[in-house]
């Protein structure tokens, strides 16, 4: 049963000024350390970043109701490099289905938390 959808979108040049302005503060308060980890591995870490801002956002929005955090939120690749989503709450026992896209310029993605 789906419970909630979200959607976000987000223009890359406005992570990257976040990150000029706060650095790592901005990082570590929006990002768990594998999140970090990946994105600084690739050749553009911004454009990774803000795909997965862009998806902690749907996540936020899809739960709607819930009091969440940022750092509640892990969004991760498993072995074939598909995107999935991590809910560090215990009491969450919901799934969420993300998909994830960005360009140059712009990051997008949908979540959908099913029962």
């Amino acid at each position: 049963m789906i419970k909630g959808i979200g959607t976000d979108i987000i223009e890359v040049k406005r992570i990257q000024a976040a990150i000029d302005r706060w650095g790592d503060q901005f990082l570590n308060h929006v990002f768990n350390k594998e999140e970090i980890e990946y994105a600084q591995k690739n050749k553009n870490p911004t454009q990774h970043f803000a795909a997965r801002f862009a998806a902690k956002e749907a996540v936020y929005k899809a739960f709607s109701k819930e009091n969440i955090t940022w750092k509640d939120i892990t969004i991760l690749n498993d072995k074939f490099g598909k995107p999935y989503c991590e809910i560090n709450k215990k009491k969450s026992k919901v799934k969420v289905l993300i998909s994830i896209s960005h360009t140059e310029n712009y990051a997008v993605a949908n979540a959908i938390i099913t029962s």
